[in-house]
């Protein structure tokens, strides 16, 4: 008997009620979605037709989760815009690069201290680099920071990070599965992805008057049709030349963000945007088998503090570079702390190239730990801030500064 709907609502209530326990003790949702998922999975129980095991649903869950990625980079674009994009495309050019530096030199150097070969090596210092856009997405709009200052940077950070994402598949596929990565093939795989991006913002923006009058429909069924459809199309276009489905909608969320519809598009979207969300950090539950983490925890907790250092500096260094405050820097390192969809990919080309077998449950566990603590990092920011500032003495007390002001 065909149980999917079933299945399907079932996920939907276990949801709801993570979401219901979260807002109870006012924390982040997110981990309670990851958590809930992976309490059930395919070694839970089956009670009668209830089926936590979520067999004959997986594909359609996982499905529906990859649709609230689109709808949570959409939706950030959407607060955002080109025009303040491109006129920090200098201080994101190096803001990104600087991010990756680190974090990929700190991976590296981790995976050999840790006595990996080289190849292990690579997909470790891969994992460790990458952040979970669509974690990062959730937050910032859950606490109402896309219109930080910083914002602009974590943005830029973002899509930076997935032409390298771009380019590093196509090395590590090459090292890994075929022992052969072509030089040609690398920089063809590069140039498309920074080419469509760049193109598509140009573009976009130009087109604005055009997209006004298409988008002047006043039914509402047809006008959700079309950006819908419209979505879809340009973040799967995006993927066939190698920048991620979910970098295409944030590219379509910001050129959206220039039409004199934004606020129509984007109260409609909300819905739509929770919904997805919520089963997207459900899905990715599912994918974790409790039961495989325990090997890994030594491994883990010492890339996690790594992370956590590497992001932090990292923040800092970008946001010094683009002129920001000290505590707007700050909180760039500890707002793309999160890991997710991106580290798994990674994960998942060591797995199919059989290599060691750390690497499935120390991927799995690395990324539910960051994605637990960047939410919280990132909500806290503030008090993590002054206990830092109290130690370095970044600020100077006001009433240090008045006595230095008077006695000029």
């Amino acid at each position: 008997m065909d149980h999917l709907v079933l299945e399907v609502g079932l996920a939907i209530i276990l949801i709801a009620l993570a979401g219901l326990l979260a807002a109870k003790i006012r924390f982040s949702v997110i981990p309670f979605y990851i958590l809930v998922g992976m309490a059930v999975g395919p070694h839970a129980p089956q009670l009668g037709v209830l089926d936590f095991r979520f067999i004959e649903s997986a594909e359609t869950i996982h499905f529906l989760g990859r649709l609230g990625v689109l709808f949570l980079l959409f939706y950030l674009g959407l607060e955002f815009s080109v025009g303040r994009l491109i006129k920090s495309g200098k201080s994101i050019a190096v803001g990104g690069t600087i991010y990756i530096a680190i974090n990929f030199t700190l991976g590296l150097a981790f995976g050999f201290l840790a006595g990996f070969p080289f190849a292990e090596t690579m997909v470790l210092a891969g994992i460790t680099t990458i952040s979970s856009s669509a974690i990062v997405a959730k937050v910032l709009v859950d606490l109402k920071r896309t219109a930080n200052p910083e914002t602009e940077m974590i943005l830029g950070i973002i899509m930076y990070e997935d032409i390298f994402l771009a380019v590093y598949l196509s090395v590590l596929s090459g090292l890994v599965l075929s022992d052969e990565s072509s030089l040609v093939g690398v920089l063809l795989s590069a140039s498309y992805a920074l080419g469509f991006m760049l193109l598509f913002l140009v573009a976009g923006r130009k087109a604005a008057p055009l997209l006004n009058k298409l988008l002047d429909i006043r039914s509402n069924e047809l006008f959700i049709l079309l950006i819908f459809g419209l979505l879809f199309f340009v973040a799967g276009l995006g993927e066939t030349i190698h920048v991620a489905e979910a970098i295409g909608a944030l590219l379509f969320g910001l050129v959206l963000a220039e039409t004199t519809h934004m606020k129509r598009i984007e109260h409609m979207i909300l819905p739509f945007r929770d919904f997805f969300g919520a089963l997207f950090f459900f899905s990715f539950g599912l994918t974790i088998e409790p039961s495989t983490l325990g090997g890994a925890v030594g491994l883990t907790l010492g890339a996690v503090a790594l992370t956590l250092f590497g992001n932090f500096l990292a923040g800092m260094l970008a946001g010094k570079s683009a002129g920001l405050s000290r505590k707007a820097s700050a909180n760039i390192g500890l707002t793309i702390v999160s890991r997710g969809e991106f580290s798994i990919i990674v994960a998942n080309i060591g797995i199919a190239a059989s290599l060691s077998p750390k690497i499935q449950p120390f991927a799995a566990l690395y990324v539910l730990i960051l994605a637990v603590l960047g939410p919280l990092l990132t909500k806290e920011s503030k008090l993590i801030y002054k206990g830092l500032n109290a130690i370095f003495r970044w600020d100077k007390p006001k009433a240090a500064k008045e006595r230095s002001t008077s006695n000029r």
